[in-house]
């Protein structure tokens, strides 16, 4: 066989290893819908009650440009001291004591029609739906109207087929605030990264 064809085989092999060890386990990651307020992107669901995040930009005064697509979500904090999170069963479980990296983009809008003030994200994984079992992330206070790329490791403590992600007031004070997420990765073996 010809040393050229060879290496073409071995190219190929080689490129589908690396996708198949490469980990999807997030159903539209980036976020893709169409905009509209008070809307759970396709693929999440909330996790808290009175979720109602929007499907951004171009409603409550919300006009950045997505990092990642066409669209990406918001979420608010309230003077009641509740708060928006959106969660969504993995494709794939996450194995106990392994480590996994992930990244999303996040931003804040100062013209969030009243739910200005900053705050931060936290991301949560889970065994069980709606249950927040080890905190896997949490955010600097978002005050940039940029996005900013997060990136960050971690390791399950047990299996978890659940992803949370909330907007977290870590004022003294209930505030009415918010966090704009884009373009979450898939998450990888640290190994792959």
């Amino acid at each position: 066989m010809n040393i050229y064809i060879k290496l073409i085989h071995i190219s190929i092999l080689l490129a589908a290893f690396g996708k198949v060890s490469a980990q999807a386990y997030l159903t539209n990651a980036s976020i893709e819908d169409l905009p509209a307020d008070a809307t759970m992107p396709t693929g999440w669901f909330a996790a808290s009650e009175g979720t109602t995040p929007d499907i951004l930009p171009g409603y409550w005064g919300v006009y950045l440009e997505p990092e990642d697509g066409e669209s990406y979500v918001g979420l608010i904090s309230r003077s009641d001291d509740s708060y928006e999170s959106m969660s969504q069963r993995l494709k794939q479980p996450l194995d106990e004591g392994t480590c996994y990296s992930m990244g999303l983009y996040l931003a804040h809008s100062d013209n969030y029609t009243g739910y200005n003030e900053p705050l931060k994200a936290r991301i949560w994984i889970a065994d069980k739906k709606n249950k927040r079992t080890q905190l896997i992330y949490e955010s600097s206070t978002l005050d940039d109207e940029e996005w900013q790329y997060h990136k960050f490791n971690f390791t399950p403590e047990k299996e978890m087929k659940y992803l949370i992600i909330e907007a977290y007031n870590h004022n003294d004070k209930a505030v009415k605030g918010n966090i704009l997420i884009d373009g979450i990765s898939e998450i990888y073996h640290c190994d792959r990264v």
